[in-house]
């Protein structure tokens, strides 16, 4: 659904998120007044996916731990612009907040419900290949996220018998589950996305709860828990590092 920027007016779309990896769309014709809070969803124990322009709503909370992942239009921080952030609170639903450049009659980067789960010291998010999000979002939003546990670190450090360590292929071998990959490169930057694009940006945060469960037990078993916890405590400075033109080569390696 395109945002009307000159009507307060808009209608509701509802999404219920099947845990097999689609989404079907029932129609609505709620009126919301406030077109920079929430524009689909479904009732939580349906496993809703939740779309928010520009900010979490002010009723959208976070304790303990939260899944995050972000999608830009690339991989290059100071080109790329962030597009989407999704978060879980691991019961089976997401919330995603699109990011509208204000050419665009967004709000840009002024997300402060967002930045403050983000940077609540309070609050462990829990990531997959936590070293990218971090610096996206250090960059974008200008803040440090912490504290973060990472679960492609932590598969690296207790599944050395196999390089096998992407979302995907965790989920399959792990959770028993299967999860599509085939929106990862489209075009987050549009102002409407599709319903392929918002079931895959959920599916990247709603298991990583249970994933991290099973790395975390994993980590105790091969007694690298430490290890794990160094390596995630160093994420803000790793970030720096790559945003800072550090990242190849790597400030660590002997290669010139």
């Amino acid at each position: 659904m395109r945002p009307r920027h000159n009507s307060a007016i808009h209608s509701v779309q509802e999404w219920t998120f099947h845990h097999a990896g689609c989404i079907g769309l029932k129609h609505n014709s709620i009126q919301q007044q406030n077109t920079q809070e929430r524009v689909m969803t479904s009732a939580p124990s349906e496993g809703a996916i939740t779309l928010h322009r520009n900010d979490l709503p002010d009723n959208v909370t976070f304790t303990g731990s939260v899944a995050v992942d972000t999608e830009t239009m690339g991989l290059n921080p100071h080109r790329d612009r962030l597009c989407l952030v999704q978060l879980s609170a691991g019961d089976g639903t997401a919330h995603l907040v699109q990011i509208i450049p204000t050419s665009l009659g967004g709000k840009g980067y002024d997300c402060p419900n967002l930045k403050r789960v983000m940077a609540d010291p309070s609050i462990t998010k829990i990531m997959h290949f936590a070293r990218f999000d971090v610096a996206i979002l250090q960059h974008a939003l200008g803040i440090t996220v912490s504290p973060v546990v990472c679960t492609k670190i932590a598969a690296r450090l207790v599944r050395t018998f196999t390089d096998r360590h992407g979302l995907a292929a965790l989920c399959r071998d792990m959770l028993g589950v299967e999860l599509s990959k085939q929106q990862q490169t489209s075009d987050w930057g549009a102002l409407e996305l599709k319903p392929e694009q918002l079931a895959y940006a959920a599916s990247d945060v709603l298991y990583l709860h249970a994933l991290w469960d099973k790395m975390s037990a994993l980590l105790d078993r091969e007694g690298r828990r430490e290890l794990a916890q160094a390596c995630y405590d160093f994420l803000p400075a790793r970030a720096r590092l790559d945003l800072l033109g550090y990242e190849d080569p790597d400030i660590f390696s002997h290669r010139a």
